[in-house]
């Protein structure tokens, strides 16, 4: 399989890092333990299913991968808003992580459907 788009690489694992962060600011800062380890699972799978994608038995495998990548974006982005609706981050922090997470979902919602367009 041919390697992804450096772009979705490296967005990925620098929304990882951020993810990570957070956790542990939820973590030390706030005492929340099991929405902060919840975020940090589905928050850095994206880019390890990205990862992972790029060595796909298959070409469906890869889109396969990439699909659940962009569910696990998704899930990411529930636990975003949950997490500034019950006020354990600020707008500000919501916003920020939240313009990279659907930045990530455009992009994976594109990848997905130019690659299932050549299946």
């Amino acid at each position: 399989m041919k390697r992804l788009d450096s772009v979705l690489n490296i967005k990925s694992y620098t929304f990882a890092i951020r993810i990570v962060r957070l956790s542990q600011y939820l973590q030390k800062e706030k005492s929340e333990y099991v929405l902060s380890k919840q975020i940090l699972r589905s928050g850095t799978a994206i880019g390890a299913l990205i990862r992972e994608s790029e060595f796909g038995q298959s070409k469906q495998d890869f889109v396969h991968k990439l699909s659940i990548s962009l569910k696990e974006a998704n899930e990411t982005d529930y636990w975003l808003s949950l997490l500034c609706d019950t006020e354990y981050i600020d707008e500000k922090l919501y916003e920020s992580l939240k313009n990279d997470c659907n930045e990530l979902i455009s992009l994976l919602v594109s990848s997905v459907k130019t690659l299932k367009s050549k299946l």
